[in-house]
């Protein structure tokens, strides 16, 4: 299997495929990748700190692709064009599994692959520092559901599934996974309010009342385009108690992917998560003021480098209102 892109998410998949004995390979480039190249990489849990010889690459094209190869592509969505086409010009017709935020990437595959297959991603990592990522839960390490994009399963999304699970992974093969990662869409809308506003932002009511608003208008947006999501309850069953996360010693939790995005000084997805939502408002004649005034500032962040939890949850709600 071949991860292109070895961050949290993409480094913990390759991790522990490699420990359960899989044949796994790793595309990483920058600073990540050197550090994966020259020492290892890096993973950390609650219950270990290992470093793994894994074979990293920096292009598709450095790889000896193999007829039987599956990619899982877990690079950030703003790269996920200039990634299918690296991966389709060196590996051809591959299998590709989107282990990625947002619901746009299966559709940006499609273009240039016969097999796409989504993949819901619920696994709280980190990767802060170049050839170190970090995982947080001790039961199952993530909960790595997929299926076949649009619709159904196959081959592929079993053998994946099978040894995904085979490495601490919880992973079923859905046929309506798209329904999931609709799901997972709303819960990352908070994302940027957590970059921005800093972790604790939750507790403080100018923050909920954003968050509320931000459902709100996706709520509406997904309605007039006949999107039927997963609902909570369904999530939060499927959820269970799989994940169980622990404090790793000596180590502060980082915050979500779009907080250690922000905090890395990289490009940041709110444009493929609350711009999808300010999409479809477009498409559909719904105002989404709320989710475009985020992804705005986000937008806006990004450009001039600021820290994670930059202002405050009363400043963006008066921001986002004005």
């Amino acid at each position: 299997m071949v991860v292109l892109g070895a961050g949290g998410i993409g480094g913990t998949i390759g991790a522990r495929l490699h420990q359960a004995g899989y044949d796994v390979a790793l595309i990483a480039r920058g600073a990540h990748g050197e550090a994966i190249r020259g020492r290892g990489l890096t993973f950390v849990t609650p219950e270990e700190r290992v470093t793994l010889r894994i074979p990293a690459y920096s292009h598709p094209r450095e790889l000896s692709w193999r007829d039987d190869d599956v990619v899982v592509l877990a690079a950030k969505s703003q790269d996920t064009e200039a990634a299918a086409r690296d991966l389709a010009g060196a590996a051809g017709q591959v299998p590709v599994v989107s282990a990625q935020n947002g619901v746009a990437n299966e559709r940006t595959l499609a273009r240039w692959f016969d097999g796409v297959h989504g993949m819901c991603v619920m696994m709280p990592t980190a990767h802060l520092e170049p050839g170190v990522v970090q995982a947080h839960s001790v039961a199952a390490t993530g909960i790595l559901d997929l299926g076949r994009y649009p619709g159904g399963t196959d081959a592929v999304d079993e053998e994946v599934a099978a040894a995904l699970r085979a490495s601490r992974f919880e992973c079923v093969a859905r046929p309506d996974i798209m329904r999931w990662k609709y799901r997972k869409l709303l819960t990352n809308l908070g994302n940027a309010v957590q970059a921005l506003c800093g972790a604790g932002f939750h507790s403080d009511d100018a923050g909920g009342e954003v968050l509320a608003r931000l459902h709100a208008e996706a709520d509406a947006v997904l309605a007039a385009a006949g999107i039927d999501p997963v609902t909570e309850a369904e999530d939060d069953e499927r959820r269970g108690d799989h994940l169980q996360l622990r404090e790793i010693s000596g180590e502060t939790r980082a915050g979500g992917s779009t907080w250690q995005s922000l905090a890395r000084g990289a490009g940041v997805e709110t444009d493929f998560l609350n711009g999808e939502i300010a999409l479809l408002g477009r498409l559909y004649g719904i105002p989404t003021p709320a989710n475009a005034g985020l992804q705005a500032l986000m937008t806006q962040a990004a450009a001039r480098g600021a820290a994670p939890g930059s202002m405050s949850a009363a400043e963006l709600r008066a921001a986002l209102s004005g």
